[in-house]
């Protein structure tokens, strides 16, 4: 089982078909206000013999394209056709080779019109369209369309053409071939492919294959689609073949595309198979994007992090070893962080500044920019500067470079307004990420040994205090790159991260359009969304469980673990005997074992089986078994007494990780932040429990990994009124207000026959699990939501182990 089987997010996702649906029905209605136009059936009936769209299949206007592309390149130079591009509005940039296709798709099928979303440029690469304008500040357009929108009119021809029957051939709208687009038996139609190394097949196979399925083969890359290249040129640097191909901004792909696009019976994106971004000195350092999920995921959890906080020294350059420091001057440090994403240009990239002090040595410049993941190709500086005004108007200037904002009113006051293609500061506060500042490995026994804790809440300390789990936390949830802090972000970075993610919320639940405009704003928010929230996998937001998965849950955990960070501290530069009592006393919180004859260890471990049902990975399933159980009094929030107090309480299990506990241990449970139609922020902002363990599992679990994690129990307050909801309303603000308690009914419910009272009347649901007579409803099991903090207290932390079920063991060699 994979390391990240738990990410529910598959990153890549291809056009959708609805863009075009929508096209192809704008065609027909054309071709049928065309033909309402005409004089009569007759005339009509002569004119579509001679309607190529109409009368020619997709091979045969592929051959004819293919015809008359090898006849205009024969009269026209590229210069002609870049002129031709120009006279017809087109764009006429990049290399020959891009001019010269463009060409010949326009003259072919007809100038293209602006994009419906942004009204930008479109532009052809071969077998793909694609926008070039930008939709926001934020974002470059994402619209790439297979049949793009036409302009209806004739293609302006300048003199040095106006003798060419073949090329006026199409200039009338009317006899223009139309694009085949869709799934076909030829998905290399109209392509000219490239082959270059020993690949797992013969030249000549390969040849039959592609030739057989539309496309044709060529020995040079001149002219064609893309280059397939094998794994041995990638690794050995390259051959000139391969590196004229990228010195032509060709793609060049793996074979698993010519695979690919057979199977499917469609050419796939290219861009999703390029393999020129790999190319790197010794063969070493593939993006992290480009791996394999699962050898990222173990190349993250060993990685180094190697900038820590607003005062760490990068450690790519090797100052910090010489005792260097940030420099600071007038309270500002020179310590600066970016990134930029940008999904419509394929950017993910991320920069770092620092002017850096070394004791008896001048001051240094370090700067560094890259895409993540890929160290060999960053572009890095690394300078002396004996004048410290010098240095200091340097960097000032880097600054404004890469973000075309000044750079002390951003320091100084936050205010920054982000411009397009440029980068946007990730603000690191004044402190150690905790997975820089907690413990290793190595250090977890030694500190255990001599805690003077007892020695089960010693372990427990050990597990919040580790490096580990915040390392892990941040891999599933791909912000794990190791040059940039996300764990030590600022509350001011955080609060706009919020906000825009609000923003988006209540956007997208106005948005009344469908198809390409709304996937414009999904793709807006999700640039965005990444390019504040740094990732190493960055994808395009498609529906509200990623939105709450990988949007409202990944900014509470970062908040969670930016605290940890702050009470964890920098263990490593720790002098105290015993830097883990010393932490539980900075949790402020009290946390003693269970004893396992206890008539509440009984009732708990009773609870747990009889709510609990197996957490089902692919066709694995998972049952879970209690290690040991903590009880809980926190200084945040109420105490248990004041809850005792309140009417309607009932035991309730709430889902956490083992990132966020710490954070939840030091300043009492926190509400959702955001409302949205899914489980767990189904109704608003409030505390949400079940009465189900089984839905609590589902949080606690990460993955086969790491089989350890946690569940708490708190004392909850319904209050005097109880709501009884089976379906999410549509606006939850009145629920928020008026703090009513709100029970969601689920698909299951525990057997209230079994039901017990725990501590006078507090009401314990430990029933067995049974089908409730809400079958239609969209939650799984019951979830409780309480709007007001002093009405819910931890009381208990359960430690669990997942086991897989059903294993037989092979015991053979």
């Amino acid at each position: 089982m994979k390391v990240h089987e738990t990410r529910s997010h598959s990153h890549t996702h291809p056009t959708g078909d609805h863009e075009e649906k929508v096209m192809a029905r704008k065609q027909k209605a054309d071709q049928l206000k065309t033909n309402e136009g005409r004089e009569s059936p007759k005339k009509a009936k002569a004119e579509v013999d001679n309607d190529h769209s109409n009368e020619k299949s997709a091979s045969d206007v592929a051959k004819e394209f293919e015809e008359f592309s090898k006849a205009v390149r024969e009269h026209l130079s590229d210069t002609q056709m870049r002129e031709i591009l120009e006279a017809n509005g087109q764009d006429s940039s990049g290399s020959g080779t891009s001019a010269v296709i463009k060409c010949l798709d326009m003259l072919f099928y007809g100038p293209l019109e602006k994009c419906p979303i942004c009204s930008g440029d479109l532009e052809f690469h071969g077998n793909r369209y694609s926008c070039k304008g930008s939709y926001s500040e934020w974002s470059s357009c994402v619209y790439k369309p297979r049949n793009p929108p036409r302009k209806q009119q004739p293609v302006k021809l300048p003199d040095f053409v106006l003798n060419s029957p073949l090329i006026k051939k199409y200039q009338d709208p009317s006899r223009r071939p139309h694009r085949f687009v869709g799934v076909t038996e030829k998905p290399f139609l109209g392509m000219m492919i490239s082959l270059v190394g020993r690949l797992s097949r013969t030249y000549q196979y390969w040849k039959s294959k592609i030739e057989k399925h539309g496309g044709k083969v060529s020995s040079s890359v001149i002219g064609v689609t893309c280059l397939v290249a094998s794994p041995a040129e990638r690794d050995r640097g390259g051959s000139s073949k391969l590196i004229e191909a990228m010195e032509r901004g060709l793609r060049v792909v793996s074979e698993a595309w010519l695979l690919d696009s057979i199977e499917k019976q469609e050419a796939q994106p290219l861009e999703a198979y390029d393999i020129v971004s790999d190319l790197a000195v010794d063969g070493k350092g593939i993006p992290l994007d480009k791996q394999d999920p699962e050898e990222a995921a173990l190349e993250s959890l060993s990685a180094v992090l190697k900038l820590y906080g607003k005062r760490g020294v990068y450690k790519d350059s090797k100052l910090q070893e010489q005792g260097g420091q940030i420099f600071e001057k007038d309270g500002i440090l020179y310590n600066c962080a970016f990134s930029l994403c940008d999904q419509g240009r394929g950017i993910n990239e991320y920069c770092i500044m620092q002017l850096i002090k070394v004791p008896e040595s001048n001051l240094h410049l370090y700067y560094k920019k890259g895409r993540v993941g890929d160290d060999p190709n960053a572009e890095e500086r690394l300078e002396e500067w004996k004048n410290v005004d010098g240095a200091v108007k340097e960097f000032v200037r880097l600054f404004e470079e890469v973000t075309g904002n000044e750079f002390e009113p951003w320091e100084r006051e936050k205010k920054f307004q982000k411009k397009p293609l440029k980068f946007y500061p990730i603000d690191m506060d004044d402190g150690v990420d905790v997975r820089h500042g907690g413990f290793g490995l190595r250090q977890l026994g030694v500190a255990a040994a001599h805690s003077k804790l007892e020695p089960l809440v010693a372990n427990f300390m050990k597990v919040l205090c580790s490096q580990e789990i915040y390392k892990y936390a941040l891999m599933e949830m791909d912000l794990d790159a190791p040059d940039l802090p996300m764990g030590m972000l600022s509350n001011v970075h955080l609060k706009r991260s919020e906000e825009v993610l609000q923003e988006f919320v209540e956007k997208v639940k106005s948005v009344k359009e469908s198809g390409p405009k709304a996937e414009a704003v999904w793709s807006d928010f999700s640039q965005r969304w990444f390019t504040l929230m740094h990732s190493t996998r960055p994808f395009v937001f498609r529906d509200y469980q990623e939105l709450a998965d990988h949007g409202a849950a990944a900014l509470e955990s970062v908040r969670d673990i930016v605290v940890a960070s702050h009470v964890i501290g920098d263990i490593s530069d720790d002098t105290l005997d015993d830097p883990l009592f010393d932490r539980y006393k900075r949790i402020g919180c009290s946390i003693s074992p269970v004893d396992k004859d206890s008539d509440d260890y009984k009732m708990i471990v009773n609870y747990m089986e009889k709510t609990y049902e197996h957490v089902k990975l692919a066709d694995i399933e998972y049952g879970i078994s209690v290690d040991n159980i903590f009880a809980v009094e926190t200084n945040e929030g109420p105490s248990f007494d004041e809850v005792k107090k309140l009417p309607n309480k009932i035991l309730l299990w709430c889902g956490i990780r083992s990132s966020n506990l710490l954070r939840h241990l030091h300043r009492g449970l926190l509400p959702a932040s955001w409302s949205l139609p899914v489980p767990g922020y189904m109704f608003g902002r409030g505390i949400v429990c079940s009465d189900a363990a089984a839905e609590a599992a589902r949080y606690g679990f990460t993955a086969v990994d790491r089989p350890d994690g946690f569940l708490a129990l708190a004392v909850a307050s319904q209050g005097e009124e109880i709501v009884e909801l089976k379906d999410p309303p549509e606006d939850t603000k009145s629920l928020e207000e008026k703090k009513v308690g709100v029970k969601g009914l689920g698909r299951k419910k525990p057997d209230e026959s079994e039901f017990i009272n725990w501590k006078g009347d507090i009401k314990v649901p430990c029933g067995l699990l049974i089908p409730s007579e809400h079958k239609d409803s969209p939650l799984e099991y019951n979830e409780y939501t309480v709007y007001e903090l002093k009405q819910v207290s931890i009381r208990f932390l359960v430690g669990v182990k997942y086991d897989e079920k059903g294993v037989v063991m092979d015991t053979e060699e």
